[in-house]
């Protein structure tokens, strides 16, 4: 990831830091129970005197958590997609490339991702991968368009799976749609005169 792209260390802050309104902002411990793979607004914010000392995820960033209880939470990755910038958490990097986010957000969700980033974790009271082993982690690069194509194909199938008010009865509506069809083929007889 370091060929293609630039890990940039977030800055310190704390939950009390946090505030209802200000600068977004994107804490570390959010990263496994707010977001999901993308988000373009922020539960929390920074007041301008913390907001000062920070530094900001850009619209298209990729952000990555770097710190966590065990070696399975670290490397799971946000795609910034809010036209404000949001500062960061020093527990996550910020990762700049040419890249589509949203592809590197996927890709940071997979079992050959994760197997690397546990690979260089450093187990202690807390687990952690640095910015230069974070570098060394190698994932698929292609084209630009391809990389769009795969992210909206992912993304469908992450709506199907999770999301259950719209994939179950869109699922639901489209079993019913076969079961009519084939039930109204199945009892059309023809009339014998």
């Amino acid at each position: 990831m370091g060929e293609i792209g630039t890990f940039i260390r977030g800055k310190r802050f704390v939950r009390t830091d946090i505030v209802d309104n200000g600068v977004p902002c994107i804490h570390y411990g959010d990263m496994y129970t707010h977001y999901g793979l993308y988000a373009d607004k922020t539960p929390g914010f920074i007041n301008d005197d913390v907001a000062k000392k920070m530094r900001y995820a850009n619209k298209n960033d990729v952000v990555i958590v770097a710190a966590g209880e065990n070696k399975d939470d670290l490397g799971n990755a946000l795609a910034w997609l809010g036209d404000e910038p949001a500062a960061v958490h020093d527990a996550c990097f910020i990762f700049k490339s040419e890249m589509y986010p949203n592809f590197v957000s996927h890709v940071c969700r997979s079992l050959k991702y994760h197997k690397q980033i546990r690979m260089y974790a450093n187990e202690a009271k807390i687990c952690s991968v640095s910015g230069t082993d974070l570098a060394k982690v190698i994932i698929p690069v292609p084209e630009y368009e391809l990389q769009v194509k795969i992210a909206s194909i992912l993304d469908r199938f992450e709506t199907l799976v999770n999301d259950l008010t719209t994939g179950l009865p869109a699922e639901i509506a489209a079993v019913k749609e076969q079961y009519e069809y084939y039930r109204n083929k199945l009892l059309t007889f023809k009339q014998i005169a």
